[in-house]
């Protein structure tokens, strides 16, 4: 087991964020963690021997000083003898950073001494808590880590500041596996995590600096994710504008659908995306991220390979980073910030020869694929979404699954001026009550289609006896594959998995395909509601039909999941053909104004 590398990075991001003091308590569980204390130079550490006084200490410190203090006291009762302090400052916010050594998970509720549950152990008198993982020296715990201790000091002083609580369990041995010493200067000049937090509005030099780092790339992208935010729709298009950024727009942004401008909006890029030579080109910089993690996992992981420097907009005070990046966080109003910063920065740039070659790839790819859906004649997944784009009107609401629909839904919605919301259970990304879900659309009077698969229905089918009970309109399109679609395209159903003594491929359709071989037909028309059976040249008729109906009306598109998985491989193929078909000026990397290939730098993670 590795300490050291994580320890340091620990300390590192505390004393980057801003902590300058720390008091100890003598312990054996914390020696890891007293050890990294005192070997850094930027941080000055005072031990106190009880852990109460040192509590009460550590609040006189941080009050007079306006500055984060850390804590660092051993497992058991030490950790409760700080209860008084951290009661103190919740209710006076003080700024506290309380690190709790503790037993690993095996030695939990066994007996071991000096072991007693400590998670969660102050309640709702801290701010946030968080259970760290065993320091193992991996690059994803390290990040992991960092992204933590980064939150953690920007949570303790966002007003109404107050105390937050960081566990760390340790195995034996507990002395460091490597040297911890940390100078001064070899804390990170900008946190892992850096956040402006604590009000809803940046002062004007805090948006000048933003911009001025914004304005000096050439090479970045806003992504834009599942946001309800309608004032978005007018700021985000006029900051591309000011930086030649193209917007990768998730469905559920509601970018892809409306009058607002799109001449920027990327509504491909789930498959412009995927990992070929024309994204080798074209990786970014910066990206600048409204709303929550975008559906399409392509893009999860272009940010994940380039590590551009990110910077995530989230008036709610979210901390939605899943890619472990370094990353700046924005916890003020998304659209006025975004405004402020376009204005700061003028506009003009949307001609830039980035963006250009993103948008005229995002033309290839649209071309490429409508041209392999038109001459498809078979019933495809897919089908569904640029055929409701086609028939819904202004002001309807388009409902996905969570499961493969919204999937469908990212790569084939097209941009459209039409006004259509679409909508997803994208919180918690589960598969139940999606009908209830899409019926409560449709309660507000807009008219409402959804698209669900039929595992998804099965969960949710007595819903349509809601619907009629109601009399609710709802035009349903039901993707068959008679069982669980999506697990085709996982490693659970690749030839890889076929290993001895795993269950695979063997108990594959037992535990993950799922048939399920219900009469879907006959479940539709118990409850009362319509029906209509679909293939690859009728679907756009039936929708057509389903829209019509005063009630809920199930189109009925039945599919082969190992078909479906054939189809979906080889649109990504016709796509990378066309990406690679582009002309050279356009397929290979933009260039500088002195006709060089521009080289690619990419802000290290720290």
């Amino acid at each position: 087991m590795s300490h050291a590398g994580t320890l340091r990075a620990l300390v590192a991001e505390l004393a980057a964020a801003g902590v300058r003091e720390a008091v100890v308590c003598p312990g054996s569980r914390s020696t890891p963690l007293a050890l990294a204390m005192a070997a850094c130079a930027a941080i000055r550490t005072r031990v106190i021997l009880d852990e109460r006084s040192a509590g009460f200490f550590a609040l006189g410190l941080a009050r007079t000083s306006r500055r984060p203090v850390a804590i660092v006291v051993t497992s058991g009762t030490a950790v409760a003898n700080l209860m008084p302090a951290v009661v103190e400052a919740s209710l006076a916010r003080v700024p506290l950073v309380l690190l709790t050594a503790d037993r690993p998970a095996e030695l939990q509720d066994r007996g071991a001494p000096q072991t007693i549950d400590q998670a969660g152990i102050f309640g709702t008198h801290v701010k946030w808590t968080s259970e760290l993982p065993l320091f193992d020296g991996e690059p994803t715990t390290i990040a992991h880590v960092r992204g933590v201790a980064g939150r953690a000091v920007a949570t303790a002083m966002a007003g109404p500041a107050g105390p937050v609580h960081l566990n760390v369990p340790f195995r034996e041995p507990l002395l460091p596996d490597g040297p911890l010493a940390l100078r001064a200067d070899e804390v990170p000049e900008r946190p892992f995590v850096r956040a402006f937090v604590g009000r809803p509005r940046l002062t004007d030099a805090e948006v000048a600096e933003l911009a001025a780092r914004i304005g000096t790339t050439e090479r970045g992208l806003i992504v834009a994710g599942p946001d309800d935010d309608p004032r978005l729709l007018d700021a985000l298009p006029r900051l591309a504008d000011a930086t030649g950024f193209p917007i990768l727009a998730d469905p559920l942004s509601g970018f892809r659908t409306g009058p607002h401008d799109r001449s920027m909006v990327m509504a491909r890029a789930d498959l412009l995306c995927r990992p070929g030579p024309w994204l080798d080109d074209h990786l970014p910089e910066l990206v600048i991220r409204t709303g929550a993690m975008p559906t399409a996992k392509p893009i999860l992981e272009l940010l994940t390979r380039a590590k551009p420097e990110l910077i995530v907009l989230d008036g709610d005070g979210g901390w939605r980073e899943p890619a472990l990046l370094a990353a700046t966080f924005i916890h003020a109003d998304p659209a006025g910030t975004i405004a402020r910063l376009a204005d700061r920065l003028g506009g003009g740039r949307s001609d830039t020869e980035y963006g250009g070659h993103w948008r005229q790839a995002e033309d290839a790819a649209e071309r490429a694929m409508t041209a392999w859906l038109a001459a498809l004649d078979e019933p495809f997944e897919g089908a569904p979404f640029p055929a409701l784009a086609a028939a819904l009107p202004d002001g309807a609401v388009l409902w996905s699954g969570s499961s493969m629909p919204v999937r469908d839904m990212d790569a084939w919605l097209p941009s459209t001026s039409r006004a259509i919301s679409a909508r997803a259970n994208r919180g918690a990304n589960g598969i139940d009550g999606v009908i209830s879900s899409a019926l409560g659309a449709a309660a507000s009077g807009a008219p409402t289609a959804l698209v669900l698969g039929d595992v998804s229905f099965l969960h949710d089918a007595t819903a349509l006896g809601t619907a009629r009970q109601l009399g609710l309109p709802l035009a349903i399109v039901l993707v068959d594959n008679d069982g669980g679609g999506i697990f085709s395209f996982l490693p659970q159903a690749q030839p890889a998995a076929a290993i001895p003594g795993t269950g695979l491929p063997e108990h594959y359709e037992m535990l993950f395909g799922t048939p399920h071989g219900t009469d879907l037909p006959a479940v539709v028309r118990a409850f009362g509601a319509g029906y209509r059976a679909a293939g690859a040249r009728d679907l756009r008729e039936a929708i057509g039909w389903a829209l019509g109906q005063p009630g809920v009306s199930v189109v009925h598109l039945r599919t082969d999941r190992a078909r479906n998985l054939a189809l979906h491989r080889e649109v990504a193929a016709v796509v990378q053909r066309a990406l690679a078909e582009l002309p050279p000026e356009i397929s290979g990397p933009p260039r500088s104004s002195r006709g060089e290939p521009v080289v690619l730098t990419r802000t290290e993670e720290r």
